[in-house]
């Protein structure tokens, strides 16, 4: 196993202060960056920091991407039922697996507890709303086939409203 980045065992102030002089700096000038830390008294060579900041850069990308793609996912199929709440809760806790069956033992393993409790209450909620969304979706089909038929509508045409409105909610 190879050992743990230098840049990772930073104090947390500093090594906030460097993800965020690396993200201003486009990932780059790393010699500066290396003067920088060793006057604040860290001796960290560039390489050492360049290893790190490619790693980030391809996290801090990856999660650009994500958004960017849940953004158009949510825009051009917009979501009442909660679809892609749930399938993002799904995608965490795949995610959340494979790094502990993957770094299990070098994960912050409270951290990891939390998360899966917060997932797990996302989840409750979300099936609540859809519940509740659910049950409103019905009774406006109710109400539209009642309203269809005082209309003096055939039966066909508010069994076809009613499968709309439905739909909706399937």
């Amino acid at each position: 196993m190879p050992p743990r980045s230098k840049v990772a065992s930073l104090p947390k102030s500093v090594k906030n202060w460097f993800d965020k002089a690396l993200v201003e700096n486009n990932f780059s000038d790393y010699e500066a960056l290396a003067e920088e830390l060793a006057s604040r008294g860290f001796s960290i060579s560039k390489s050492a920091l360049h290893r790190y900041g490619q790693d980030f850069e391809s996290k801090l990308s990856a999660l650009k991407m994500a958004s960017e793609q849940a953004r158009a996912v949510v825009a051009a199929a917009p979501d009442e039922e909660g679809a892609v709440n749930e399938a993002l809760m799904r995608l965490v806790q795949e995610h959340l697996f494979k790094l502990l069956m993957k770094d299990g033992d070098q994960m912050d393993l409270p951290k990891v507890a939390k998360a899966v409790a917060e997932l797990g209450k996302a989840s409750v909620v979300q099936k609540k709303w859809q519940a509740e969304w659910r049950e409103k979706v019905e009774t406006a089909a109710a109400r539209v086939d009642k309203i269809a038929k005082k209309g003096g509508m055939t039966q066909a045409t508010a069994d076809e409203i009613r499968r709309e409105i439905l739909g909706m909610a399937s």
